[in-house]
């Protein structure tokens, strides 16, 4: 099988596309977040904590010299992002939770009684003569 037939057959598989989709709405939804978190969400509390931009919120760790910037520790940055994760796995959780009970439990099918073997039908047969 040549590689190139099998990429085709691995390309257009269900699973494969619909991983796809999820990876490109993902990105797209990842975008929302970042501006949600940090244009609706952080100023308020920044307001609310005195003014604090969180973006601003650094430690700096070497001052800047001739030619070179100062070595910063952004942990605004950080909590900034750790607000984006949250809101990401609090969103695809309630997803999950959502498709889950939209999904209906496979109804089982009531099992079958197996044919009897041929020596069963022999012992049935010789139980009901000698009943007789």
């Amino acid at each position: 099988m040549s590689i190139l037939k099998e990429f085709r057959e691995f390309a257009v598989k269900g699973n494969v596309v619909d991983m796809a989709v999820g990876v490109i709405i993902g990105g797209a939804f990842g975008k929302i977040v970042s501006s949600l978190v940090s244009d609706v969400i952080m100023p308020p509390i920044g307001w609310i904590i005195g003014g604090v931009d969180f973006k601003d919120l650094a430690i700096e760790i070497a001052p800047a010299k001739e030619g070179t910037e100062a070595v910063m520790l952004k942990y605004g940055a950080f909590i900034q992002n750790v607000f984006d994760f949250l809101i990401i796995a609090i969103a695809v959780f309630a997803m999950v939770k959502i498709i889950n009970s939209l999904k209906k439990a496979p109804v089982p099918e009531p099992e079958k009684t197996p044919e009897p073997t041929v020596e069963e039908k022999l012992l049935t047969e010789i139980r009901d003569l000698l009943k007789k």
